[in-house]
This record gives C-alpha cells, structure tokens and sequence, in this order.
C-alpha cells in the first residue's frame, strides 16, 4: 500500500478524539472527509480499525495495534522537528572544516574560539590539510567548507575572498645586511633557501611567482611547516619567503630580518570554499558569516 502520511494524522486525531466530528474539527476538515480517508486507510490494511458507539467512535483490537505504531512514528517525527528547531537555533550540530596548520593557526583561530564560547554544544572538527587536499575532501563530502589560500580556479567551487595575505622575504639576523637595499629577486640564487614542501599552494604560488620573472628556485632545505621555515630562518640556515602577517611579532623582536624584495611577491588572499549547489548547515552557515 503506498504511504499516505494524511490518512494517519486523520486515524490519529480520530482514535485520540473518539469522534469524527472533534477529528474534522481539530484538522480543519469535513466530517464526511474524515470518513472516507478512514475508509481508504481500512481497504489498504484490510480490516476495520473502529467501531461506532453510542459516544462516538472506538478502536478495535487491530485499530489499537496500529495506534502504538503511529504514536512512535509522531513521537519520532515531533522529535525530528525539535532537533532542527535547535540546530537552526544552534543548539545542537556539528561543523566540519579543512584547512591547512598556518590558516588554523593565524586565521581561524579566534574565530573558533569566539563561536565556541557563544554556542558550547555545537561539535567542531577541523581537519589539517594543504589546499589541495582540502579541495579533495570538499569534494568527497568530509567537510562542510574549507579555508583556502588563493588563487585556486575550480568550477565546481563558490569561493568567497576573505583576508589578504602578502609573502615577504626573511632571514634571521645574520642577514640583516640584505636589508640595507632592494634585494633583487636573481639574487636569490646565491644564498641558501628554505622552502616548503612541493604539494601545497604556498610553494606552487612561489615556484610560478619566481618562474614568471625566469627564476628557479632551488632550495637547500624544503620543510614541511611554516613553523619550521621560521625557526630554521630564525637559527640562520637561509633566507625563505613567510606570510608577513604571520611572523609580525618575530620581526618586530628583531628575530626575523625583513629583506626588501624585488619585485615583490604578488599579494594574494585566503579564501573560503563551499561546492557550489550544496547548502551549508545552520551552524556551518552562521560560523562562515562570522568570518571577515
């Protein structure tokens, strides 16, 4: 029999009512309405579910049997409704990100914990990744967006720009004679360098910058973080290109030299992706509104 949720609200309200009458009543319905649909609910299951008495209607044995069925099936239901009322209400959800350390570190950060404070009950799982591989569980559905640094051209993402992010070249303090004057980019190839990882967005976006100008960069160290880079730069193992914003407190303390570069790298932005057509859940969708 094909399910008709209208004939169980009209079984319901009727068994809970005992009357025809008070059933159309309560669903703003006729009362000859009310009767057929019973009728049509009895043909499918094959059997009588009531029985008129002098006070209205009763239920038979079978009609009881199917009246504990429906009251679960209503009780899930009414559940249902309350657990969505409190994830729009963010009382209740969960929020799964991706983004690599150094976004989650300097970007992120104080908004998750600014959103934690606010809603303590809503679950949230950050997943470290480069861009690359953040894009790639975007598009398997394990994460509700990511947190991207720019430029990425896919067509499958809605991507929003978000803060700005300029490279910078550095070097502990022992090259802090490179800062006296404009550093040029071919000059690069005489000193050690310190770069991340092939892989990640970072180094492809470094690797095209210079290329664009027909410089290789050929690096003496390749790291996996961009807290090693900095602590290796810092112990004076060479010179590397670190987001400027990220290492201000470094430079301002004199650990880190600033070498003036030219021409500049480009400046660039972090992004955040959703996929395009795919809505974002209630708490998912409040967190990213939050961001700048």
């Amino acid at each position: 029999m094909d399910f008709n949720m209208e004939w169980y609200r009209v079984f319901y309200w009727t068994a809970q009512l005992g009357s025809l009458t008070k059933a159309a009543q309560k669903l703003h319905i006729t009362q000859p309405a009310v009767s057929h649909t019973l009728k049509q609910l009895e043909s499918g299951l094959g059997g009588q579910l009531f029985f008129r008495t002098a006070r209205g209607v009763t239920l038979t044995a079978e009609g009881e049997v199917l009246l504990q069925h429906v009251e679960q099936a209503f009780r899930a239901i009414d559940s249902g409704e309350k657990k969505i009322a409190e994830m729009h209400n963010l009382e209740y959800g969960e929020i799964n990100i991706g983004a690599s350390d150094s976004l989650c570190k300097h970007y992120l950060l104080p908004y998750l914990e600014s959103f934690h404070r606010q809603f303590p009950n809503i679950r949230i799982r950050v997943t470290n990744r480069t861009t690359p591989e953040t894009i790639a569980l975007l598009k398997e559905g394990r994460i509700d967006f990511g947190i991207l640094n720019l430029p990425v051209a896919d067509s499958s993402l809605q991507i929003r720009r978000s803060s700005p992010l300029q490279d910078c070249l550095v070097g502990g303090p022992a090259y802090s004679s490179l800062a006296q004057a404009p550093f040029k980019l071919a000059s690069l190839q005489q000193y050690p360098l310190l770069l991340l990882e092939p892989g990640g967005s970072t180094r492809a976006y470094l690797d095209q910058y210079a290329a664009s100008h027909n410089i290789l960069l050929t690096p003496e160290f390749e790291l996996g973080s961009l807290d090693l880079l900095v602590q290796f730069a810092q112990r004076g193992f060479g010179l590397t290109f670190i987001v400027k914003e990220y290492v201000a407190e470094e430079l301002a303390a004199g650990q880190l030299i600033e070498i003036p570069l030219t021409p500049p790298v480009p400046e660039r932005s972090i992004g955040i992706a959703t996929l395009k057509g795919v809505p974002l859940s209630a708490a998912s969708k409040s967190f990213v509104e939050r961001l700048p």
